[in-house]
């Protein structure tokens, strides 16, 4: 018997060693899927010859018994248990189909999972293996939106999409004209992933323009968004009408020719222009008030004949290109002197008041003027009306976060609301060396943001400033920043034109009021005509002793402004005393004079 059992030994040995193989034996495979997509892990037993068993899924190698770090369980009719809403039994249970679904998976879902069907028995469990492994991805596109467009900015945003598997690192902004190719375009990178809108400035008026955006984390960057085409809002002219030339057809009529203003500084579709002219006497100095005369913008070479003037007078006259936002500066030529009259009789000219204007055409015949005159429409002067109210808001504290290339990034803190709520802020920026008159883009914001990030198309050196708005007015202006973008170098896009504040390279002719045929009608620049408020930095230029002239005329202004301005505040100071805050207002907001000119005839 003894021998018996040894000569079987090595069967036995061969039969349990075959035995334990078939006991650990466990299918494996393995798939892949990318992050945010539903990845299904197969598993499937033979419902209809075992009836409905229990079924378990787990993290890792599959043990004796169970499963290990089980994500789910069910009982072979529902689930029982689950570790997460994401792990899903969505086969057929009925049938056998026990495969395990898990949604938008991300790259910490990689591993081994391990399926165990429950079969009756002694080592009959049926075992599945399947290896996942998750791949990051490139973000999602955008869709981007038009949130605003000025005349020279446009401001877009857009809503997070997937980012991939991986952070959002940051965001992509072609812009070009509309009529080139994506290679002629400016790119500028947004290195805040936070940001969900943007404003663009710097744009030129009335031009077409494409922008897309693309989303860039670790793994690289995603398709091109939607592109949108924006037309900047038009603007007032920027350059004056060309070629501008006058001659004297009779003793009582002078015809006057000219070309609109270069395309590139039209800004618009030209609708008119606006034909200003006016008496000097033989000096050259003005002495009549300006009359005006609009000529519908039709062809390249416009003219126009002025009748009824006066014979052997002195003419100066002065053009302007309007468009639908606005009038723009004006074309000058030299004085012109209709022709002699032919007759010796005297004429005698009367001058009768219009009821609507009697004081603007009353003549002073004394050496003093007292007359203000504007080349623009009249003013109307609205009657100034008191009420006490509460003061407008503090201005904000405006900080630089950041300046990358040509992406500027700000914050600010509101002040004091002034008893009225804020109900939203605007910026100005201009180029450092201009006027504040000439602010070139004003760029609103809601009450509620606190922060910004602006695209300079155009790199430069820029001044930027604040105000906060109220139902009781807006503030002063806060701090301002200087800041210089585009330190690495961009491509131009439509280069805008920067308006100097200086009085001397404004001044397009200086002419001697001495001179019997003056180069310029009269000291005009900067342009009354122009719509942009003159700096208060500017001044016209006299030569020789008509410095004198002009000092005994500003002189008596200057004490008259002042005497005015001490008796004003005084008063002002009495009513606060009484009643608290005065406020004074006008309709159309606060009064400023425009142009230096009025002031020089004073």
């Amino acid at each position: 018997m003894v021998e018996l059992g040894i000569r079987h030994l090595p069967l036995c040995c061969s039969l349990l060693l075959g035995f334990l193989l078939v006991l650990g034996c466990v299918v494996t495979e393995g798939i892949i899927a990318t992050v945010g997509t539903d990845a299904t892990l197969l598993c499937n037993y033979d419902a209809k010859y075992y009836g409905k068993l229990p079924v378990c899924w787990g993290r890792g190698a599959i043990p004796n018994s169970g499963c290990a770090n089980e994500v789910i369980k069910s009982d072979g009719t529902s689930v029982v248990h689950r570790l997460t809403e994401r792990y899903l039994l969505m086969g057929n249970l009925g049938e056998g189909d026990v495969s395990l679904t898990i949604r938008q998976v991300q790259e910490s879902d990689s591993g081994t999972y391990g399926c165990r069907v429950d079969i009756p028995g002694w080592f009959n469990d049926h075992k599945h293996q399947v290896t996942l492994t998750v791949v990051a991805v490139r973000p999602d596109p955008l869709m981007v939106q038009t949130r605003e467009v000025k005349e020279r900015s446009v401001t877009i945003r857009w809503s997070p999409v997937f980012d991939g598997g991986r952070p959002i690192t940051s965001y992509m902004v072609d812009l070009k004209n509309k009529q080139t190719s994506w290679d002629t375009g400016v790119r500028t990178e947004i290195s805040n992933p936070e940001v969900t809108q943007v404003t663009l400035v710097d744009l030129r008026p009335a031009k077409s323009y494409n922008i897309r955006m693309f989303v860039v984390n670790s793994i690289g960057m995603s398709e091109a968004s939607n592109v949108l085409t924006i037309t900047t809002k038009e603007a007032a002219p920027e350059g004056p009408p060309l070629d501008m030339r006058m001659e004297a057809l009779t003793s009582h009529s002078i015809k006057v020719t000219w070309k609109p203003p270069s395309a590139d500084l039209r800004n618009g579709v030209l609708q008119s222009y606006s034909v200003s002219y006016r008496e000097y006497d033989p000096a050259g100095r003005q002495f009549k008030r300006w009359q005006h005369q609009s000529v519908t913008a039709t062809r390249e070479l416009e003219s126009l004949i002025l009748g009824n003037l006066k014979p052997s007078t002195k003419y100066g006259i002065l053009i302007q290109a309007k468009t639908k936002a606005g009038i723009g500066p004006a074309s000058t030529a030299p004085l012109c002197t209709t022709l002699d009259e032919v007759q010796t009789t005297s004429e005698v000219v009367t001058v009768t008041p219009t009821s609507t204007d009697t004081t603007m055409q009353r003549q002073d015949t004394s050496s003093f003027t007292t007359a203000v005159e504007s080349v623009t429409d009249a003013i109307d002067w609205e009657q100034s009306t008191t009420s006490f109210t509460s003061v407008p808001p503090d201005p904000p504290v405006v900080e630089l976060k950041e300046v990358i290339d040509t992406s500027i990034s700000l914050c600010w803190t509101p002040g004091f609301e002034g008893y009225s709520p804020i109900t939203g802020y605007y910026l100005e920026y201009k180029a450092l060396n201009a006027s504040w008159d000439y602010t070139k883009a004003v760029i609103d914001f809601s009450p509620n943001q606190t922060e910004a990030t602006i695209i300079e198309i155009n790199p430069s050196i820029y001044n930027i400033r604040m105000f906060a708005k109220n139902s009781l007015g807006t503030s002063k202006a806060s701090n301002i920043l200087t800041i210089t973008t585009g330190r690495t170098g961009h491509q131009n896009i439509d280069s805008a034109t920067t308006v100097s504040s200086d009085p001397v390279s404004s001044d397009p002719v200086s002419p001697d009021p001495l001179s019997p045929d003056p180069v310029s009608p009269d000291p005009l620049s900067p342009d009354p005509l122009s719509p942009d408020p003159v700096s208060p930095d500017a001044a016209a230029i006299v030569n020789g002793s008509h410095n004198g002239h002009l000092a005994a005329i500003v002189m008596p202004v200057v004490l008259v402004v002042l005497i005015v301005a001490t008796v004003t505040t005084w008063r002002i100071r009495r009513v606060r005393r009484k009643e608290g805050s005065l406020s004074l207002w006008v309709s159309n907001g606060p009064l400023r004079f425009r142009g230096s000119e009025s002031l020089q005839e004073l």
